[in-house]
């Protein structure tokens, strides 16, 4: 694995991206910040070694290298899931890359279901937490030393300083931004009501598809991270409605404008 991230670590390089101080990664319907982006380079996945590609319709599936708030930031336009077919070590591997490529924060965002009842559509949760239900772990296998160690603790998954700065950004800009905890599950169904009623009891606030295996490989190398989850619909399983992806991009797509003042505002304030 170590010869592959070098591969591709080099062949960017050699494409003109340089050191970057953060990485974000794009979930889904949420590719409006990328259009903020002053960009100095863009690459396809496809044209990366190693570099799975994004079979999601709304995932864009480019890595873009440019400034932000006047930070140089490596933007995942697009990410992957486990139920693409892929294995978490490859959905992990553009992290590992960023990682090399210098980044020293990476920040998060997804779509998720709220379980919690007091959590609405259309807001926004920063992740303090999360409960990992996927049935793979990206640190399985061989561990390489160089990135990190056997055994990361997870004590903290999300970085302290990185969440009360983006808390101050809410309060300082009249957001409301939730926190609770994420449980992530394969996909690509839907749950059913007695799922949602599970993860309840689990003490879980939301449940997406995403952002966990690559919050694990960011502690296993050191990497100070954040993750705010867009809330797209309300899973309640005493009057669950049937899956409507047009209102749920939808949905994304208005809160994505809370979502990009509070990246925006964390940035100016790194």
């Amino acid at each position: 694995m170590m010869e592959q991230i070098r591969e591709a670590v080099n062949f960017l390089k050699e494409q003109g991206i340089g050191k970057a101080e953060v990485g974000i990664v794009l979930g889904t319907g949420l590719g409006k910040l990328a259009e903020r982006v002053n960009i100095e380079k863009v690459v396809h996945y496809e044209d990366i070694p190693h570099f799975p590609v994004s079979t999601v319709e709304f995932h864009k599936g480019e890595l873009i290298y440019g400034s932000l708030k006047g930070k140089k930031v490596l933007m995942m336009h697009g990410r992957f899931h486990f139920y693409e077919g892929y294995n978490l070590r490859q959905i992990t591997f553009p992290v590992r890359v960023m990682k090399l490529l210098g980044i020293e924060k990476l920040i998060l965002s997804n779509a998720s279901g709220s379980v919690n009842p007091e959590f609405k559509k259309g807001e926004l949760m920063l992740l303090d937490d999360h409960i990992n239900l996927l049935p793979d772990n990206p640190l399985i296998g061989k561990n390489y030393d160089e990135l990190g160690p056997r055994f990361p603790d997870m004590s903290e998954p999300y970085s302290r300083k990185l969440n009360g700065l983006l808390r101050s950004v809410a309060a300082d800009n009249s957001i409301k931004l939730n926190e609770g905890v994420y449980v992530v599950v394969s996909g690509p169904n839907l749950e059913t009501r007695a799922e949602y009623r599970f993860f309840r009891t689990i003490q879980a606030d939301v449940v997406g598809m995403s952002t966990v295996p690559e919050v694990i490989v960011a502690n296993h190398m050191g990497l100070p991270c954040a993750a705010i989850s867009v809330i797209t619909d309300e899973c309640d399983p005493d009057n669950l409605q049937p899956i409507d992806v047009p209102d749920i991009i939808k949905t994304a797509a208005v809160a994505e404008k809370d979502l990009i003042v509070l990246v925006e505002g964390l940035l100016d304030k790194l």
